[in-house]
């Protein structure tokens, strides 16, 4: 079985998604796994997120999905009880970082200058979200960062097809999350075919 840095490292480009009707997961989910991209952070900003998570998870058992924008303890509970294999932050909040180590699930907070990277290393944690990525110095930064820290980083918020291969050629970088090939709006209007399109793209920028 691999871990999650593995298998991130071998995805290399996480779609984040703020779906807004769970009824849409599945087909969604569908698009992804065809396409090449198999793998989900299901944001819980919309109310549906954890149905979501769930109904992906029942039709792709194999699929790779965090839950991501996870705020609470109860955000927790509910994304293990939907059957996500992590759980992502925008920022670092020890409170849940300890209680996703009580519940036995990775979790992957938010950072974005030296000190978090500490307090996250304090707390037994190497892999990190560097977020939000282009504005807090990009991969400017996260050279830095990696010149002194021995963890890995997941990029998201700014990255784009016009720089996530400058984010991905960083060793310390596992992977990147992005919004850009699941836009809300093609989800919406079930646009799967262009939606298929953007998956497939971004899967042949990291082939």
């Amino acid at each position: 079985m691999k871990d999650l840095n593995q298998q991130l490292s071998e995805i290399k480009v996480v779609p984040v998604i703020a779906i807004k009707d769970a009824g849409k997961a599945v087909k969604l989910a569908q698009v992804l796994m065809e396409n090449g991209l198999p793998c989900a952070e299901v944001t819980f900003r919309t109310e549906g997120a954890a149905q979501a998570i769930k109904s992906m998870r029942e039709a792709f058992p194999d699929m790779l999905i965090g839950a991501g924008t996870v705020l609470t303890c109860e955000q927790v509970n509910e994304a293990i009880d939907a059957g996500a294999d992590f759980i992502v932050s925008p920022g670092f909040n020890p409170t849940t970082v300890k209680y996703c180590q009580q519940r036995n699930i990775v979790m992957v907070p938010g950072v974005s200058n030296p000190s978090l990277v500490e307090q996250a290393m304090e707390m037994g944690l190497r892999t990190l979200k560097f977020f939000p990525a282009e504005v807090s110095g990009g991969v400017g930064m996260l050279k830095a960062l990696a010149a002194v820290y021995p963890v890995k980083f997941m990029p998201t918020g700014g990255v784009n097809p016009g720089n996530v291969k400058d984010y991905l050629s960083l060793p310390s970088v596992l992977a990147c999350g992005g919004t850009w090939m699941v836009p809300g709006d093609l989800i919406d209007n079930e646009k799967w075919d262009e939606l298929a399109k953007l998956v497939r793209e971004v899967a042949g920028i990291i082939a």
